[in-house]
């Protein structure tokens, strides 16, 4: 699944939208304390009032916004299960009987309540639909007309949502002209910051795939590793965090002490080449093979495939590991880099770190950075030492 195809997923789900239908909407109420099902209530989305339909659009845009890898995993939906959550997804997806696909999202919430706490009351939102999308023939030449041929994609999403209590508040009742302590009980929904949650079926090249799932996360960087393989049954990931630091200590290893800021620079912007010359619809890979060639090209001496190889095998046990290149390198383009000092925060792009050196100045480490202006603190231009 690749960022514009959920692009395009999450750019529908407005009110109105013409490429996007919800029939149903199931909402199960999960007490804290017993971890069991209060409530659930199941209701055709166009009978809720408008002002609902707008929040639980803008809980599905959360939760499916951020970059892959980071809040967003494609993943593989395995089937060795007892009761494979595979099998459930794609039998509410194909069935048209509303109380059947009811049956369905409850068997998956027993799934959710296996063996686990949750700290506060929970809310699960299943809805049903569909979206429409042009050919991959139009997308192809980026023309959008109301005679394109369109493909109608059926979807569940799921958004997990924990509850908060509303504050104590002093109020004043105009009527009566006093003052009122005002207790509210009912428990607030935060369906602005969804816990997780998920989309099935995933997209691949412009068409369902009912064997991969999308997960949402929360936070970045943070999935929830039992909710991904007890309850979807599915693969377990990799996030981008997790694999920027393989390659760092894989480049540790092979470079040892030869890495300077112009030479993790230029392993950046060779990374950056490969991102931006793959032209295969998968995201661009390396492997043992392509960070020897990393290195070697960025001036790192003394580095061959067989040292690297034995780097991967000794720090992910897999020599034929494969690293995704938008994974290791920052963003490119923006100070996505940031040196950590005692004195000073300096935020500084990959392409720009070449600029940078650590330097031996009177006994003492410093910073040095190349610039080709002067620099100008709060109004008053520093003036320039020659070392």
């Amino acid at each position: 699944m690749l960022k514009k195809e959920i692009a395009y997923i999450r750019k529908q789900f407005k009110l109105d939208h013409e490429k996007l239908h919800i029939y149903d909407i199931l909402n199960v109420y999960i007490m804290k304390d017993s971890s069991e099902v209060y409530h659930d209530e199941r209701l055709p989305f166009e009978m809720l009032d408008r002002e609902k339909q707008e929040l639980y659009m803008g809980n599905f845009k959360k939760l499916l916004a951020g970059e892959l890898d980071q809040k967003l995993f494609e993943l593989k939906l395995h089937e060795e299960a007892e009761t494979p959550t595979r099998v459930m997804l794609h039998q509410g997806l194909v069935t048209g009987d509303p109380e059947e696909w009811h049956d369905l999202m409850l068997l998956l919430v027993e799934k959710m309540l296996t063996d686990t706490t949750y700290e506060k009351d929970t809310v699960v939102t299943f809805v049903r639909g569909q979206y429409y999308q042009p050919t991959q023939a139009r997308k192809d030449e980026n023309e959008e007309s109301p005679n394109n041929e369109m493909f109608a994609n059926p979807f569940i999403l799921c958004s997990i949502n924990s509850t908060e209590q509303q504050r104590k508040s002093l109020l004043f009742d105009y009527v009566e002209r006093e003052f009122k302590y005002n207790v509210i009980v009912d428990p607030i929904i935060k369906l602005s910051s969804p816990e997780q949650g998920f989309f099935y079926p995933s997209v691949t090249d412009g068409y369902s795939d009912v064997n991969r799932v999308l997960y949402c996360s929360g936070k970045p960087n943070d999935p929830n590793l039992r909710f991904i393989e007890e309850v979807l049954n599915a693969e377990k990931t990799v996030t981008a965090l997790e694999e920027r630091s393989i390659f760092e200590e894989i480049v540790k290893e092979v470079a040892e002490d030869q890495l300077d800021a112009s030479k993790i620079a230029s392993v950046y912007e060779e990374i950056h080449q490969v991102i931006e010359t793959h032209e295969e619809e998968e995201p661009a890979r390396l492997d043992y093979k392509d960070v020897e060639r990393l290195l070697t090209g960025s001036g790192v001496e003394n580095v061959t495939a067989e040292k690297v190889e034995r780097a991967f095998e000794s720090i992910v046990d897999n020599k034929n590991y494969e690293i995704k290149a938008s994974s290791v390198i920052p963003k490119f383009n923006s100070k996505s880099i940031k040196i950590n000092t005692k004195v000073a925060t300096i935020s500084v792009s990959p392409q720009d770190l070449k600029y940078v050196k650590q330097v031996n100045y009177q006994g003492k480490k410093s910073i040095l950075i190349e610039v080709d202006e002067d620099i100008i603190i709060e109004g008053f231009t520093l003036s320039t030492e020659d070392l």
